[in-house]
């Protein structure tokens, strides 16, 4: 087991290396680069780090005598994500680049990065081909676009031989607002839930979501991230770490157990603020597998469970969470606030949250039932 020392300086990169046992390190090698072309140090870094079987990377990071952040830190920063970065992932869109931000990995490595066009069903064939191929595949559209015009070659293509393909899909939901029912899809978890061996995850915030977009990379076999498309508030620190199909409990409290998933959690949040009996919410960003233990515990604990989402309640986290209750044989009230049995509409996404009653009012007068 040997440790690689990196010392990253302007125009150079200095190795130190450990002896098998890690106990002792000795100067290695110097790489040199020029332009600030940090990138173009990596590949011989990889390189070795297969041939010498090394197991743990150690980047020197350099910091301000005040224990500050400088420019060099920052550099050192982008730089070990440049060492972390995953030379078999590839990324497909289909023609929507740039309202999805995929894009941005044609900027990265135009070469991992592929245009499929208005063609869904097709760039879903497509990755599943990659995939079984040996690269892991990120397949990026609308949801609606993803989960509807793509189903049947997600099913059959990626689905069923298991393949390692993270469908990745935004603007899900009716917080896509103007764009209408056509484009509010509000059926896409149900629809990924129940295709076998699909890992579905509904991340809430900017720092919940990169992790979840990194992590998907290390779990085998297919895998469902819905994205939204407004901006929301940040309710997880720069600490916070993703654990797939763990519930994240982010306030104790009694007698109500607010359950929510994606954008839905800030609303919980501040419907929380207005509840006279402060009650427990639950970010639960994993709909499968999801989190049976601590759905359960809640049940126990508390005399009614909320679950809050922007999706049907047909299907979605309202439907996961009843189906763990009954097998459980727990008695617990359970309400579930979503989008009923009914298309959204053309409208401020807002103002949808308050007509089909999603938004954080809606929570409240449902825990007060």
């Amino acid at each position: 087991m040997r440790y690689l020392g990196i010392d990253l300086g302007s125009k150079t990169v200095g190795l130190a290396m450990s002896d098998p046992t890690a106990t002792i390190a000795s100067s290695f090698k110097t790489i040199f680069f020029s332009n600030e072309d940090y990138k173009s140090t990596i590949p011989e870094i990889k390189q070795i780090v297969t041939d010498y079987n090394i197991k743990k990377i150690i980047l020197g990071l350099p910091k301000n005598m005040n224990n500050t952040l400088g420019e060099r830190a920052e550099i050192t920063l982008k730089y070990k994500e440049l060492l972390e970065e995953n030379k078999n992932v590839v990324v497909l869109d289909a023609d929507l680049a740039g309202s999805t931000k995929s894009g941005e990995a044609k900027k990265v490595d135009p070469s991992r990065h592929f245009d499929m066009g208005i063609a869904e069903g097709n760039m879903m064939s497509v990755a599943a081909g990659l995939a079984a191929s040996g690269k892991i595949a990120y397949a990026s559209t609308f949801a609606m676009f993803a989960t509807g015009r793509g189903f049947e070659q997600i099913r059959n293509s990626i689905g069923y031989p298991h393949l390692n393909v993270k469908v990745c899909a935004t603007h899900a939901g009716i917080s896509v607002g103007e764009d209408g029912a056509s484009h509010q899809c509000i059926e896409d978890i149900s629809l990924m839930r129940g295709i076998p061996g699909m890992k579905v995850i509904v991340p809430c915030d900017y720092n919940e979501a990169k992790q979840v977009c990194k992590a998907v990379a290390e779990i085998d076999g297919p895998c469902y991230v819905r994205l939204g498309r407004s901006g929301v508030e940040s309710v997880n620190g720069d600490d916070y770490k993703f654990e797939l199909g763990k519930g994240v409990v982010l306030q104790k409290g009694e007698k109500v157990a607010l359950v929510a998933t994606g954008l839905m959690v800030q609303e919980a949040l501040e419907a929380a603020k207005k509840m006279e009996t402060a009650p427990t919410v639950v970010n639960i960003h994993t709909i499968k597998p999801i989190d049976k233990e601590l759905i359960v515990e809640l049940a126990k604990t508390h005399d009614t469970i909320v679950t809050c989402e922007e999706h049907s309640i047909i299907g979605g986290l309202g439907s996961a969470v009843a189906e763990v209750l009954a097998e459980a044989g727990t008695a617990c009230k359970l309400v579930r606030v979503g989008v009923q049995d009914v298309f959204g509409e053309s409208g401020k996404p807002a103002q949808l949250f308050a007509k089909y009653k999603i938004d954080a009012n809606a929570i409240v007068e449902a825990a007060t039932k």
